[in-house]
């Protein structure tokens, strides 16, 4: 297996030294001057190392060592994505696959998790809320949605909170801060209008940098899951001579389409839309078999 991978950009790395290890090989080990590249090594080679039936416990593990699990995951799912050559050439899409379920699993269940665990080490006056159960705190959500990179992962913590802090049976309510929901509410409003700016800049960016010699896009007619998963067939499912018909990773795949493309009302395509469904483990992003365009059968 080659020496040095692509690396992602982790902000903690859990690291023991040898003579530190547990016996049942789920930690890093590292030996020596712990660098950002070693990490990454250690932690691609630990994914070969493991069975697939330890990837589970090993995530669970790695989860409990940082201060930040979400970005950790993160950042995990970036190395995995920005080495996604490996798997193929080593045919061990299955764990690609695995990892990146399990990874959006294990985010869910830490993003839930956290808004009913009730640790009394936050300060009284970031709290919201109580109920009998737990409390509401905006300033830890906030921070656990500044943590994540989707807009529409965030908005859904939000939302989520939300309406657990109106279903809940509330016994204290922090006279000196907002109203719980009322500041989500905020929150969720505010990430919709910077979507809308974003868009609305990126839409005037050719005009604004007086290139009138922009290339036209493409536009295809039919879905857009239809016409993304033709990309993801060529780069996933057909080979030829042992290579994927089509060499790259997601990040650059998602770009080259949406950079070349526009969909079968004329409109921009979403990056991040086109990115999911190039992922392998988001199957329910992908046509169904009696809507999918099957290029295999034209070859």
């Amino acid at each position: 297996m080659e020496s040095n991978f692509q690396t992602a950009s982790f902000v903690e790395m859990a690291v023991v030294r040898p003579n530190q290890a547990s016996s049942h090989n789920l930690d890093i080990i590292i030996e020596g001057k712990i660098t950002l590249q070693d990490y990454c090594n250690a932690l691609m080679k630990k994914i070969f190392e493991l069975h697939q039936s330890d990837y589970p416990i090993f995530l669970n593990y790695q989860a409990t060592l940082v201060k930040e699990p979400i970005v950790w995951l993160n950042r995990f799912e970036e190395l995995i994505s920005n080495n996604e050559d490996l798997f193929t050439s080593k045919k061990a899409l299955c764990r690609y696959n695995k990892l990146f379920n399990l990874i959006e699993s294990k985010r869910k269940e830490v993003q839930f998790s956290s808004g009913k665990e009730i640790k009394q080490t936050i300060a009284k006056k970031y709290i919201n809320a109580e109920s009998e159960d737990r409390y509401f705190s905006f300033y830890e959500i906030k921070k656990i949605a500044d943590s994540m990179e989707d807009d529409n992962e965030k908005i859904l913590l939000l939302t989520k909170e939300k309406h657990e802090y109106r279903q809940s049976n509330i016994e204290f309510i922090n006279q000196k801060l907002p109203l719980f929901d009322l500041q989500c509410s905020k929150e969720i409003k505010q990430i919709y209008e910077l979507q809308s700016i974003k868009s609305s800049i990126e839409k005037f960016k050719p005009s604004a940098t007086g290139n009138s010699l922009a290339p036209v896009k493409l536009q295809f007619n039919c879905n857009v899951n239809q016409f993304v998963d033709i990309f993801y067939q060529m780069s996933c499912e057909i080979f030829v001579e042992g290579k994927p018909m089509i060499e790259g990773n997601i990040n650059d795949i998602a770009d080259m389409i949406v950079n070349t493309f526009v969909d079968k009302d004329g409109r921009e395509i979403s990056l991040q839309s086109v990115k999911t469904i190039l992922k392998p483990s988001r199957e329910d992003k992908r046509p169904n078999t009696n809507k999918r365009i099957d290029i295999s059968k034209l070859l």
